[in-house]
């Protein structure tokens, strides 16, 4: 039997920052609309559906024609969500769900094919994620750009948001790689990594890739050349708008 690959984006309503966000106008269309779109166009993927627990959400992605599913509100993350959706469309436990965010308008759709690619050549991989050079300084030190440390298989060592590695001697340099938040899970993994206790490493950064390097799972890391535009407030969106309108 084929393996087959589903995109679940995980969108809800309430955010500190931006209020409405998968909403918000982006040039005509509600930004989750251009991140579904996006989905579809990935040649490996079979179908795509938003995970939401609003109906407004619920509402604007079947009035687009989009496939949508409503879960719980007491979800710790945007992955209990996936894992409770996935429940209701009958997949196999060696298929493959990959999570984009629901805020990632402009990710390049190749993005999916090369975070599944791994998973579709090796059957005992459970998880796999994308990572990205750091072109930029002001990322290298930045919190929210989160970095990561691979060893020479390509499988995570470590994610932080503080800078890694730390050059110590004068003279040497290191090349600085942050996280993509683009997942691929083996489905039957995503059920078991939902169901694990959060790490303490995980709660003190804040990063939810820690729990499965916590219990012992490894994650194997596929680097990418696109690098993506994450909208997090409204001026970001302004940004954003600028990019697609340009």
């Amino acid at each position: 039997m084929s393996i087959q690959v589903v995109c679940i984006i995980p969108a809800r309503y309430e955010s500190t920052r931006f209020p409405g966000k998968p909403l918000a106008d982006l040039c005509g269309k509600p930004m989750i609309q251009h991140v579904y779109e996006r989905a579809l166009r990935v040649n490996t993927v079979s179908f795509a559906a938003v995970a939401t627990d609003d109906e407004r959400i619920f509402n604007a992605v079947q009035a687009f024609g989009g496939r949508a599913v409503m879960t719980s509100p007491r979800h710790r993350s945007g992955t209990d969500r996936i894992a409770e959706a996935v429940e209701t469309l009958h997949l196999q436990d060696d298929d493959i769900v990959v999570n984009i965010q629901g805020d990632q308008p402009l990710f390049e759709p190749v993005q999916v094919d090369e975070v599944v690619g791994p998973l579709l050549k090796d059957a005992s991989l459970l998880m796999s994620t994308l990572i990205y050079r750091i072109v930029r300084d002001e990322e290298i030190t930045h919190p929210n750009a989160v970095k990561v440390v691979f060893d020479r298989d390509h499988f995570a060592l470590y994610f932080s948001r503080a800078t890694i590695p730390f050059v110590r001697d004068r003279g040497q340099r290191a090349d600085y790689y942050k996280h993509h938040g683009i997942y691929a899970y083996r489905r039957d993994f995503l059920r078991t990594f939902t169901s694990l206790p959060e790490g303490v490493l995980e709660r003190l950064e804040a990063l939810e890739p820690l729990r499965a390097l916590e219990h012992g799972y490894r994650i194997r890391v596929v680097e990418t050349r696109y690098d993506s535009v994450e909208v997090d407030t409204p001026q970001e969106l302004e940004r954003v708008r600028r990019l697609i309108a340009g």
